[in-house]
């Protein structure tokens, strides 16, 4: 993996990732293929200068992109990496429906990747400054959760099974869990930040929040409701397998 400084270079190490997934029909690729779609739209957003810190937003964005990088090349070389990071790839070839691959993806970046990325990004700073940025992201999030649910009956026929157990507020469901997630990820990020000149108590500090984090994965792999694992079962038997095929719909190919 060559050096990553731009957001392009971000764009271009996904899409090695979701090329090599297709290939080897890896569900790794759901999650890359959803935050790729995310990364391009933040950094449209950041052309057309509508955040507060244009120039602070990419370098926050590469930040936060690497410590998934650095996970998966990781990862894939057998080489230590966090305890929710590891549980998400490792559960890829498991029969999980298409939004518990990509859910368990994103629990790990947002709730423990984007708070590290925040802290870091404010070390030497107030981190209040970043807020409103941190919080725009919301939008982006929210207009792709509309598209992906939309898109996801292409290649998951039974989704609209979510609606009984959500009674028809399915989506409104999954953009709280997001938006919830992400506050947290703010908490957790003003935590490290306070702790920024105390390694050992921001070590153990993050260690914490990746065991939450992982607690969390554990529950999306395995929801403690028997109807709702019953539900998911039965859709996951109807989804298309084909990794190729899933994002290409998810694209709107």
């Amino acid at each position: 993996m060559s050096e990553i400084t731009t957001i392009q270079d971000v764009l271009e190490e996904l899409d090695h990732i979701i090329a090599e997934s297709i290939k080897t029909n890896s569900r790794i690729g759901l999650f890359a293929y959803i935050y790729r779609r995310t990364t391009f739209e933040i950094a449209s957003e950041i052309a057309l200068n509508h955040f507060e810190d244009n120039e602070r937003m990419e370098k926050f964005d590469v930040v936060f992109a690497r410590l998934y990088l650095d996970a998966y090349k990781a990862y894939k070389n057998n080489q230590k990496v966090s305890a929710s990071w590891a549980y998400a790839f490792d559960q890829v070839d498991r029969p999980l429906t298409i939004v518990q691959h990509i859910l368990l993806g994103m629990n790990a970046h947002i709730n423990l990747d984007l708070a590290l990325a925040a802290s870091t990004v404010m070390h030497g700073q107030d981190i209040h400054d970043i807020e409103n940025d941190f919080n725009k992201v919301n939008n982006i999030l929210y207009q792709i959760t509309n598209e992906l649910q939309e898109r996801l009956g292409r290649v998951s026929p039974l989704m609209f099974m979510l609606d009984l157990i959500g009674k028809n507020k399915d989506e409104k469901l999954i953009n709280f869990s997001m938006r919830k997630a992400r506050q947290q990820s703010w908490n957790s990020a003003k935590r490290l930040w306070s702790l920024k000149e105390e390694e050992s108590k921001r070590n153990r500090a993050r260690n914490r929040i990746d065991q939450m984090v992982l607690l969390l994965s554990k529950h999306i792999k395995s929801p403690k409701s028997l109807t709702v694992w019953f539900f998911l079962k039965i859709i996951q038997a109807f989804e298309k397998s084909e990794v190729g095929v899933v994002i290409s719909n998810l694209k709107g190919d």
